[in-house]
């Protein structure tokens, strides 16, 4: 989807959990790198176990990640200031100095590959060429974090010879980013007690002056409080200009042309400290898979909606205005305002699962994890709240990260799949070329398991050999060659990345399958070249 923007940038992601033995771990997510677009369906599927659920948790930062990214697009890295960004810009000496030594390795492994031969013959293929292409793959990759970690704040800058000037201008940038933020805290804050005071006025009688006296010293801070933020608004575009005129000999270097176009608009998430992950909770949020668990029998429906609205501070308790907002959300997610003072076992499943989309949409967020929102439901049921999660879509400009093993469900509800199998992603494309042109043999096998009535759409069942190998001690390089029919000796040493074959299809495969997509492609390419 290059036509929308895309809102997480994922590299690289890895959720290690610790087991009891020490040095043994769960590999549950094991690099994976991957791109969701902003206001799209993002279907996410394999077997049980596979590290689906593991991954929206990781990308809430529910739990924290072992290693890698998630670049979250949704927020400016001004309007977080994270701490790890002046630590960032503070190691710009030491980065740029360990990028130079990572690119000395990346040029060492290159010439350790070439001296094998890339198009050796399949005699002529030895252990030694496998070991030193993973050599390369490392090197490759410690090379763009070392560059990632610097340039994803500070663009090319770091090309400059003398970076004292630049530590000096990112810092004034940050410090005064900081004060705008904490004004702006200030005046939400203010404003806030200021609604709060003017709608008990017009709800109390006797003590109408008293309170329309703090309502207008409230709002002469507020206004005190605009004067400041507009003056540190001047300043941070002083701040940034410096920046600018630091930038401008340097703006045809690779490294701006690759990076500097996301300057400043991203924040890392797996590097966020709890406050101030907590501060962007309500641009994400959770729908759980069991309907019945994940609500709090001693909450009434209207105190389970309600609550992220008070733990977020968008109203004060008993608040008649935060009342009208629940109710308006309750009536959004298909339930009936007479509900609103009834218990969790008072309601049929699908009636549950609704209140946990409604508690979930009732801030507003950007980006909504649903983790096997349908699969405890009837199927008369799910398709009625399939059909309820792609109108709230629409209408509020939702993006959702649909995680499911049903891959019926995910055709009807998701723009793009993505295809996991023990912690990676084996394949990604369109739902509709998912489905129509596999191209990893996993997704063949699972798109051959799926029943149907219609002959026409019926395949040849392809029968998975063995059990899925131990997350703890996964096979060496490609996950999947313990069952693979294809798999041959570069298989079992070398981890295939992640290409894309033809536009928007990617595939992480030594053997990918031909599909008539892919062949369409390329007779489209040579008709191009030949015009």
């Amino acid at each position: 989807m290059p036509d929308k923007p895309v809102l997480f940038k994922i590299t690289n992601l890895k959720q290690y959990f610790p087991l009891k033995k020490k040095g043994l771990y769960v590999k549950a997510n094991d690099g994976i790198t991957i791109d969701i677009y902003d206001g799209e369906t993002l279907g996410l599927v394999g077997e049980s176990g596979c590290g689906k659920s593991t991954m929206g948790r990781t990308l809430l930062k529910l739990y924290n990640a072992t290693d890698g990214k998630i670049m979250y697009n949704g927020r400016s890295i001004l309007d977080v200031v994270p701490a790890y960004a002046y630590k960032t810009v503070h190691g710009l000496k030491a980065a740029k100095a360990r990028m130079l030594q990572l690119q000395a390795e990346l040029e060492k492994a290159e010439n350790n590959v070439s001296s094998h031969g890339y198009l050796a013959e399949d005699a002529k293929e030895t252990p030694e060429r496998f070991k030193a292409m993973a050599e390369l793959a490392d090197a490759r990759k410690a090379a763009y974090d070392a560059t990632f970690d610097v340039t994803s704040i500070v663009g090319g800058l770091i090309t400059q010879t003398d970076l004292d000037p630049v530590i000096t201008a990112y810092v004034a940038l940050l410090d005064e980013a900081k004060e705008r933020k904490r004004l702006r805290d200030k005046r939400r804050a203010q404003k806030l007690e200021y609604d709060d005071t003017m709608h008990r006025a017009g709800l109390k009688s006797g003590g109408g002056k008293r309170l329309e006296g703090k309502a207008a010293g409230i709002e002469e801070t507020i206004r005190e409080l605009d004067r400041k933020i507009l003056e540190s608004d001047e300043k941070l575009r002083a701040a940034m200009l410096r920046i600018d005129q630091l930038r401008a000999p340097h703006l045809n270097e690779p490294l701006f042309q690759e990076y500097d176009r996301d300057r400043d608009t991203s924040v890392d998430l797996a590097r966020l400290s709890y406050d101030e992950m907590r501060r962007l909770r309500v641009d994400m949020q959770l729908i759980f898979q069991d309907p019945y668990s994940s609500l709090d029998s001693r909450m009434t429906i209207g105190q389970i909606i309600g609550e992220g609205l008070l733990a977020h501070k968008r109203f004060k308790r008993n608040d008649d205005r935060m009342k009208a907002k629940v109710l308006k959300t309750m009536e959004d997610c298909g339930l009936a305002p007479y509900f609103l003072h009834r218990y969790p076992h008072q309601f049929s499943g699908g009636q549950r699962q609704r209140i946990g989309i409604a508690r979930a949409l009732s801030l507003s967020p950007k980006f909504v994890v649903c983790d096997e929102a349908v699969s405890a439901l009837d199927v008369s049921i799910q398709s009625q709240i399939i059909n309820l999660l792609q109108e709230l879509k629409d209408r509020e400009n939702l993006t959702y990260l649909f995680i499911t093993h049903d891959l019926a469900v995910v055709k009807y509800i998701s723009d793009r799949v993505a295809v996991m199998y023990l912690g990676v992603i084996v394949e990604l494309s369109k739902t509709s070329e998912i489905f129509a042109c596999p191209m990893h043999p996993y997704t063949e096998a699972l798109l051959s398991a799926i029943p149907t009535a219609d002959e026409n759409e019926a395949r040849e069942l392809v029968v998975l050999e063995g059990d899925i190998p131990s997350p703890v001690s996964p096979p060496p390089g490609c996950k999947f060659h313990t069952r693979c029919k294809y798999a041959t000796d570069i298989c079992k040493h070398v981890i295939p990345e992640l290409e894309e074959i033809v536009p928007g299809h990617f595939v992480a495969c030594h053997h990918r399958l031909s599909t008539s997509c892919e062949l369409d492609y390329l007779a489209s390419r040579e008709e191009e070249t030949a015009s």
